[in-house]
């Protein structure tokens, strides 16, 4: 058992469908207070600053604590979450007919075990179609995503090429915390 400290529907997933048992209760950390140029550096300041204020609050000494944060980066800019549509729109376009690369950095912690992790998934998009954009802008499904992307939704069909883990670009990459969770019996 852990606590996933995130309010994450899809981190839950992750850890759902890797039978990994848990509970989801996030903290509050302000990400507008992060001055960062690269985005491994902004998902670090991010995943530490909201590690430090959940450790803060739960402790790790009854359940070990797993913390994420995810960035979205095409065109050498840090696409966060989008303020409005308009900003959404920006966003995606930059993604449009490009190379997208979402960055993780997680932190999980036990009585016995510190694991930091920050890993990059790489995905060549096709020129988004206009009006199926438009559908998705509608839709309202890109509200709190990093970069406004849905690589298991929305993007998904334009999705040429990939270079990583689709866990990873979905705000966990899970895979490469299993051998520390088994070695401590997670």
């Amino acid at each position: 058992m852990l606590r996933l400290a995130s309010n994450s529907i899809s981190r839950a997933t992750i850890l759902s469908d890797f039978g990994i048992a848990f509970i989801q209760e996030g903290c509050d950390f302000d990400e507008d207070t992060i001055i960062a140029q690269t985005p491994k550096s902004f998902v670090y300041q991010a995943t530490l600053g909201k590690y430090q204020a959940c450790k803060k609050k739960f402790g790790i000494e009854e359940i070990p604590l797993l913390v994420a944060d995810t960035v979205v980066t095409a065109n050498n800019q840090i696409l966060r979450k989008a303020k409005d549509e308009a900003d959404a729109r920006r966003i995606l376009e930059l993604q449009s007919g490009s190379v997208t690369s979402i960055v993780t950095c997680m932190i999980y912690e036990s009585r016995s075990l510190y694991f930091l992790d920050i890993v990059s998934t790489d995905y060549m998009f096709d020129t988004f179609e206009t009006l199926d954009l438009q559908h998705y802008l509608d839709s309202g499904q890109w509200r709190g995503k990093a970069g406004a992307c849905m690589v298991e939704g929305f993007c998904k069909k334009y999705i040429k090429e990939v270079k990583g883990l689709q866990s990873n670009a979905m705000g966990l990459g899970v895979e490469r915390l299993l051998p520390f969770l088994k070695s401590n019996n997670v």
